[in-house]
C-alpha cells in the first residue's frame, strides 16, 4: 500500500507487506543488504536493537529469512517501509512457540533508518503490524523494550500497548544496566483507534510523530 509521508517527507512511502515484498524480484534481492545496512547503523551510533555490536550481514539474511519462512506458514507478520526504491525502516512479530502460548504473539523489532526519523515511518510500521496481527486472530500482541527507549514506549503506548511488568537494571550495555519493560496488546478487546475519515493504518501520524528503533531484545 501508499503512504504520503508526513509533512516535509518529500515522497510517497511503500509499506509492503511479506508477500508484496517477495513479489518483487528488485526489492527482494536487495532486501536483506538495505536490512543490514539500517540494523548495523542503528547499532552502531547505540540504538537499542539487542545487539551490542553491529551484526553481521550472514546473521541479518538468516533472521529475516526465518521472518519470512513465519509469515508464509502465517505464524509472522513482516513490513518493510520504502521511500522510492530505499528500504528506511522494517518490523516483525512472531507467533510463541510454546503451544500453550500459541494464540499470542511477540512484537520484536522495528527499526527505522536514522536518515528517515521524524516522519512517522514507526508509527506506520507499528500500527500496520498491529493490524495485521489482529487480522490473524493474534490474541495478545507484546513486546519489551529496553528502559531508556522513551520514544519506542511512547509510541507502544499511544497506539494501546500497556506496561504489564519489568525487570529492573536487567539489559547489560558493557557496564551500564537498563530496566527490561514489557508491555502488552489484547487484541480480543481492543478496537483499532480512531485515524480519522479516509484514513488506514498505513497513513502517516502529524509531522514530527514518533519513531522506533526497538521492541526486543536479541532473535531467538
Amino acid at each position: 500500500m501508499e503512504a504520503d509521508l508526513p509533512a516535509g517527507g518529500g515522497g510517497e512511502l511503500a509499506l509492503l507487506d511479506a508477500g508484496q515484498l517477495m513479489s518483487d524480484p528488485g526489492r527482494t534481492a536487495g532486501f536483506a543488504a538495505a536490512a543490514h545496512r539500517i540494523l548495523a547503523g542503528l547499532v552502531d551510533a547505540g540504538a537499542a536493537l539487542g545487539w551490542v555490536d553491529p551484526p553481521e550481514r550472514a546473521e541479518v539474511a538468516d533472521l529475516l529469512e526465518r521472518v519470512l519462512a513465519a509469515a508464509r506458514a502465517g505464524d509472522g507478520a513482516l513490513r518493510a517501509a520504502y521511500l522510492g526504491p530505499r528500504l528506511v525502516g522494517l518490523g516483525y512479530w512472531l507467533r510463541y512457540d510454546r503451544p500453550t502460548h500459541r494464540p499470542h504473539a511477540d512484537l520484536e523489532k522495528v527499526a527505522v533508518d536514522a536518515a528517515a526519523h521524524g516522519r512517522g515511518v514507526g508509527r506506520l510500521l507499528v500500527a500496520a503490524l498491529v493490524d495485521d496481527a489482529r487480522r490473524a486472530g493474534v490474541e495478545v500482541l507484546t513486546l519489551d523494550a529496553r528502559g531508556d527507549n522513551d520514544v519506542a514506549l511512547r509510541l507502544y503506548r499511544s497506539l494501546g500497548f500497556v506496561e504489564y511488568g519489568r525487570l529492573p537494571r536487567f539489559v547489560a550495555f558493557g557496564e551500564r544496566r537498563y530496566d527490561k519493560v514489557f508491555h502488552m496488546l489484547d487484541l480480543r478487546s481492543t478496537v483499532p483507534p480512531e485515524r480519522g475519515a479516509g484514513n488506514c493504518a498505513s497513513n502517516p501520524p502529524p509531522a514530527g510523530g514518533p519513531d522506533t528503533t526497538e521492541t526486543a531484545p536479541p532473535a531467538r
